[in-house]
């Protein structure tokens, strides 16, 4: 999936693209935490949003 804005499907909310500013804003404000914090969690665990809220503790989206 492309991460062109044009395009109505919007962002994939399975996975967390930190290299688009806008992603890495909405994420981290619907996970409560820092973008340096979520940039730490992908390196970590990878971009798959449900393995990152596991390593964050998070149980379910709060989107």
């Amino acid at each position: 999936m492309s991460d062109d804005k044009r395009q109505a499907q919007g962002q994939d909310p399975k996975r967390i693209n930190i290299h688009q500013d806008y992603e890495l804003r909405d994420w981290s404000k619907s996970l409560n935490i820092t973008p340096q914090r979520l940039k730490e969690a992908v390196a970590a665990v990878g971009d798959r949003a449900d393995k990152v809220r596991e390593y964050l503790g998070q149980d379910k989206p709060s989107r």
